[in-house]
């Protein structure tokens, strides 16, 4: 996997390398698109950085994109406050940042001058505001009661909010996602909140209704290996109104890998929040995300259906949801729907209020999507040189949507056209970037995979691209999830101590 736009990234820091270096640092990233792990992806990764002189740039705080006074201000009280055991100054201090972001230390910018980690005293930050939380959880605060902490640490973890994984839409390319998933889980990295659109909405129902147990056999190929395609002839399109492809094969793939269960009940068995979007064919309503919360009733696999439904491959469906009774019946019976891609392949903004969340992660492989797609250091750059690209971008847009709104405005009175104008409106109207990036890097190839079942040689190929995608988002999402994991750690820790029925029960399985 290519490391999108970092030569770019490194050439103002390697200008004074003489020849031998220079050949050394080509001869490293050569061997870092080989890499078959993420162990020796980031051993090669650091001796270019050190090879490059990007080391160097950790350790000076000026920089543009964040404010180095506010964090050495704080890093100095957090740090005193700590060894001084002022528990409450600490409290106060630490209540008063709970922010993954704060003094804009989360910029994308700064996790893009080296392959791994960031300025120097941001992770001195990160691993301070962790060792000041370590503390107050621990024995060695005393003037706390276990439930003064507990209640601390719940507040904390309120405040400070939770990261979510959205996967694109993109046939059978979304197999690209299971290396994301992969390379995260390795890290103990992977969200508890998930989402996903068309393909994506298969990877996170595959994962949403396994148990916890069951995932490294999923993302080691387990169920992905079935008939999900099959073509129709021209005389059956030609007979009724269906898309090209036959969706009864996809939906025997759906039913047989998910099963009959709802999202209510998935979420017991996983533990994971899953987000399946969909959108009614009705284009003049709002597209939906289908979880516990919103429709608790309702089948996995019907609304992962609904969310595959991309127009003209696969018809409209119809939602089937399960009573109290076991009895499956119709959810909205008059409403059919169809891949919530079109309209909200990232339904962030609708997850932030159910979930709280901070930051988002998102895996994009949509074929229309990728090749216009930006890494970090394109998209914000602030230099002259950008303005153009960023003006075009911007104003092809503005006029793409203004045709579009245009011209469905005058030939939208024919329902089928209408509704195709209203789609491409929606493809032009919505967001594909979230916080962090893993983006697929394509060749005219991936497109002749797209519709192609899923079969073991394809599976490892996009898998280990997904990984490689993954790999040099790892230092930047650690970063990120630092605080997060330890307020969780600290509560889990307090909660263990604060139930001695458990810890008896435990004790007596002994």
């Amino acid at each position: 996997m290519k490391i999108l736009g970092m030569d770019m990234l490194f050439k103002d820091l390697t200008q004074d390398i003489n020849p031998h270096q220079a050949y050394r640092i080509k001869k490293l990233k050569s061997q870092l698109e080989k890499s078959e792990s993420y162990e020796e992806w980031k051993m090669l990764a650091l001796k270019i950085d050190e090879e490059s002189g990007a080391q160097e740039w950790k350790y000076d705080n000026c920089s543009p994109y964040f404010d180095a006074e506010i964090i050495a201000h704080r890093l100095s009280l957090l740090k005193r406050y700590r060894f001084q055991k002022r528990t409450h100054d600490l409290m106060y201090l630490l209540r008063e940042g709970l922010t993954y972001d704060i003094a804009n230390i989360a910029h994308p910018m700064l996790f893009t001058a080296t392959y791994v980690g960031t300025k120097k005293i941001i992770e001195d930050y990160v691993e301070e505001v962790s060792e000041s939380l370590a503390f107050v959880a621990s024995a060695a605060c005393q003037c706390l009661s276990l439930t003064e902490k507990i209640d601390f640490f719940q507040h904390c973890k309120k405040a400070y909010g939770q990261p979510a994984l959205m996967f694109s839409g993109g046939a059978t390319l979304g197999l690209f996602h299971t290396g994301v998933c992969k390379a995260l889980l390795e890290q103990d990295l992977m969200p508890k909140v998930l989402s996903g659109s068309s393909a994506g909405a298969i990877m996170t129902a595959m994962l949403g209704t396994s148990k916890p147990s069951e995932i490294s056999g999923l993302l080691h190929g387990e169920n992905f290996f079935s008939e999900a395609f099959h073509f129709r002839k021209i005389s059956e399109i030609l007979k009724n109104n269906g898309g090209l492809a036959d969706v009864k094969y996809l939906k025997n793939f759906l039913i047989e890998n998910l099963g009959n269960i709802t999202f209510a009940e998935a979420f017991k068995e996983s533990g994971l929040h899953i987000n399946v979007a969909v959108a009614p064919y009705d284009s003049s309503q709002q597209a939906r995300i289908m979880n516990a919360y919103t429709s608790p009733d309702l089948l996995v696999w019907s609304a992962v259906l609904a969310s595959c439904a991309v127009p003209i491959l696969f018809p409209p469906v119809k939602l089937t949801s399960k009573r109290h009774d076991g009895q499956l019946t119709p959810y909205m019976a008059d409403a059919r729907w169809v891949d919530g891609s079109v309209r909200s392949d990232f339904p962030q903004e609708k997850m932030a209020r159910l979930y709280n969340l901070n930051y988002t992660i998102a895996s994009q492989v949509n074929p229309h999507i990728v090749p216009f797609m930006q890494t970090d250091a394109e998209r914000y750059r602030q230099d002259m040189l950008s303005w153009p690209e960023r003006i075009i971008r911007r104003q092809s847009k503005v006029i793409s949507k203004g045709i579009v709104d245009f011209t469905r405005g005058r030939v939208g009175k024919i329902p089928p056209v209408r509704r195709l104008l209203d789609h491409s409106y929606g493809v032009f109207n919505q967001g594909y970037y979230g916080d962090l990036n893993i983006v697929g890097n394509y060749s005219l190839r991936h497109y002749s995979y797209m519709l192609q079942n899923p079969r073991p040689y394809l599976f490892q190929l996009l898998q280990r691209e997904g990984e490689r995608a993954t790999w040099p988002k790892i230092s930047s999402i650690e970063t990120h999830a630092r605080v997060g994991k330890t307020i969780q750690h600290c509560l889990e820790l307090l909660s263990y101590q604060d139930d001695p029925a458990q810890k008896r029960a435990e004790f007596i399985a002994v």
